[in-house]
């Protein structure tokens, strides 16, 4: 197939991550699409734990414990396992969020630190005197309420990544296909101009999971015990990036002979599953002993 061929049939890219500009100020996609995505968890989390019979209100106020830690915890894991994109020059480059640089693993972890804190707070005095109410809850129901909002961001947050040109997979000529700027492609693939949008991929799966999460959470909720949502969520997330994992070819973190996050994926995957299986085993099988006497 030709250059001029695979152009046709591919996604452009956009021409620059920047929206606009104004002196020292840039509003960026990037940015954008992460303010997006935070709104619309918090949205779907008030949903949630209204749907619970909790307060949804609670949802806005977790909002300031739970982003600033998810932040920290997002971009504390990318530059621990990228560090050598920072290590000849740490300083402003660990801090300049903003290029992006977020691992997911990191704001989950994060963000769960965030939601114990706010879990333990929310109910004390000092709490209320300050905002005038309280709540109580378990951070484990509150995990559930929480972890479809969290997929659905993530859904919305990976297009940011499109307008950055970055986390694409290998060279293809699908129609659906990305192209790529020469200055974007990674070391040894300056005459592809193709690849896969793994980015893509990954927003439809999330928006699934998403879906899939609301379901069982509704269908089920009578056999569900607090922590199941979010056991699912961590374990169906991280089986989808499994198979984009397998897709990527850009600089990454090595565990063995496997990519980083291919390998942590597949670990989560796997435990996360285990851990539902194990708190609902023989759940099914326990059966009213018939009578002695009918």
């Amino acid at each position: 197939m030709s250059h001029a061929t695979v152009l046709l049939l591919t996604l452009p890219s956009p021409p620059s991550p920047v929206i606009f500009e104004a002196g020292p100020f840039a509003a960026r996609y990037y940015g954008i699409f992460i303010a997006l995505g935070i709104a619309l968890a918090t949205w779907l989390t008030g949903r949630e734990l209204a749907r619970k019979g909790y307060d949804g209100a609670m949802a806005l106020d977790a909002l300031f414990f739970v982003v600033p830690f998810g932040f920290i915890g997002a971009r504390a894991y990318h530059v621990a396992t990228d560090y050598q994109l920072y290590s000849r020059d740490p300083i402003p480059g660990i801090f300049e969020v903003w290029n992006g640089g977020l691992g997911i693993y990191g704001a989950v972890i994060g963000g769960l630190l965030g939601v114990l804190v706010f879990v333990a707070v929310a109910r004390t005095s000092f709490y209320e005197r300050l905002f005038g109410r309280t709540y109580r809850i378990s951070p484990l129901a509150f995990a559930d309420a929480a972890a479809p909002g969290l997929i659905l961001a993530q859904a919305v947050g990976r297009w940011g990544n499109y307008f950055n040109q970055e986390l694409f997979g290998r060279p293809s000529s699908l129609p659906w296909a990305i192209e790529i700027a020469p200055e974007n492609r990674p070391p040894g693939f300056k005459d592809e101009t193709a690849f896969h949008p793994t980015f893509l991929y990954e927003s439809i799966w999330n928006i699934l999971v998403c879906l899939a999460l609301l379901y069982i959470a509704r269908r089920f909720a009578d056999r569900l015990k607090n922590g199941d949502i979010f056991l699912l969520y961590v374990s169906l997330y991280s089986l989808g990036r499994v198979f984009v994992e397998a897709l990527r070819i850009d600089q990454a973190f090595i565990i063995g002979d496997f990519r980083g996050n291919l390998f942590v994926a597949s670990i989560l995957a796997l435990t996360f599953a285990l851990l539902f299986f194990l708190r609902h085993a023989g759940a099914g099988g326990r059966r009213k002993r018939p009578s002695a006497n009918p």
